[in-house]
């Protein structure tokens, strides 16, 4: 395997929109086909980009295919994703990694044993607003790092979504649609979870889808909407998180970092470059100039990094093993919400190498042997 990478997707819904109209600023990434159960869509995708059009099973196997981008329904990530390991591919999916770290777990570890790279969505925190605030944080200009406070509230994705059922079934929900972005950014903050107490719940709220040729349709809803957890940090920080379907307008702040100095109010990790405040002790809020991260990038960018880090033979960012210890974290708010107990979490994952501020074309890609790990 070369770089470039040639990558094929499986899965081309609303989703595969973004990524696909980012894959001409990735250098080292080559889109050379796409496969969707929808077979007609897929078609389409295909000849509006080039690429061929493949059944699942084809891409998977394919001799010139090696990488998976998995942009599937979260029920399926596993199961494709532990296909492409199984061929040879190096693997990105979108998030979350699966629908259980039970499941998931197996998957990391073949990935490790294969020699092959995984990968997970959320890569937006490789943007300049999540990497600004950890370089801003790791400065020490607010001091020693207390906590952080979280609140990212919706009414609901069927407001925009033209088919939003899976956001209400088993893998969906706002903890593990939204949760993912929040918790790896706390990650690259502040490192491993040790133990979480959630409290989740729903409303009797009846959802419909409101638009799409669907619209009008009624939305069942079998997961719970409203999610709050407390979490402490292996460093001693604690952090609280807010993920809801459920509020119509509020005036909360979305994250902000607090330290004995002062405060980081945190860009949205689900953007790539929104602008970075902090404020000193009492002093007024200041914009930080844009100090690491990716410029101007987009969704793909987390593997891209894959493409990059196979080449300088380092560990990638968005990991398999990152997006693992962010599943067993939402299981177990979950769980502790179920039970009335504070969970103890397992997994650990490292902070990831920060990255220095550059744009994706910073560095070109030449013919090297893959590099190895998850």
């Amino acid at each position: 395997m070369g770089i470039p990478l040639n990558v094929g997707i499986v899965g081309v819904g609303k989703i595969s929109e973004q990524y696909l109209a980012n894959f001409p600023t990735f250098p080292g990434l080559r889109l050379v086909a796409v496969a969707d159960l929808n077979q007609e869509r897929a078609r389409q995708v295909a000849e509006e980009y080039g690429v061929r059009a493949l059944t699942v099973d084809e891409l998977l196997t394919d001799p010139e295919v090696d990488a998976v981008l998995n942009l599937t329904i979260p029920a399926a990530h596993v199961e494709i994703s532990t296909r492409a390991l199984r061929s040879g591919k190096h693997v990105f999916t979108e998030k979350p990694l699966g629908l259980t770290p039970a499941e998931a777990a197996p998957m990391v570890e073949l990935a490790e044993q294969l020699g092959l790279r995984l990968g997970s969505a959320p890569d937006t925190v490789l943007g300049t607003g999540i990497q600004t605030a950890r370089q801003t944080l790791d400065s020490g200009i607010i001091g020693e790092p207390i906590a952080a406070q979280v609140q990212w509230t919706a009414p609901g994705h069927e407001r925009w979504h033209p088919a939003p059922d899976f956001y209400y079934q088993p893998g969906g929900g706002p903890l593990l649609d939204m949760g993912p972005y929040y918790l790896s950014a706390l990650i690259h903050f502040f490192g491993s979870v040790t133990r979480v107490t959630g409290i989740a719940t729903r409303s009797s709220r009846v959802r419909t889808i409101e638009t799409g040729p669907r619209a009008g349709a009624p939305l069942p809803v079998s997961i719970d909407t409203h999610v709050s957890a407390l979490l402490e940090h292996a460093n001693g920080v604690t952090s609280t998180v807010t993920v809801s379907f459920e509020v119509w307008k509020s005036r909360a702040s979305k994250f902000e970092v607090y330290g004995t100095e002062g405060t980081i109010a945190v860009p949205d990790p689900n953007m790539f470059s929104d602008p970075v405040e902090a404020a000193i002790r009492d002093q007024d809020w200041e914009r930080v100039p844009d100090s690491a991260g990716y410029i101007d990038t987009g969704r793909g960018i987390g593997l891209a990094d894959i493409a990059e880090a196979i080449q300088e033979n380092r560990p990638h960012r968005a990991s398999g093993r990152l997006a693992l210890h962010v599943l067993e974290i939402m299981d177990a708010i979950l769980r502790s919400s179920r039970e009335k107990a504070v969970i103890k979490i397992d997994s650990t994952a490292d902070r990831p190498e920060i990255v220095p501020l550059q744009t994706t074309t910073d560095k070109t890609p030449t013919a090297t042997t893959a590099g190895r790990g998850a």
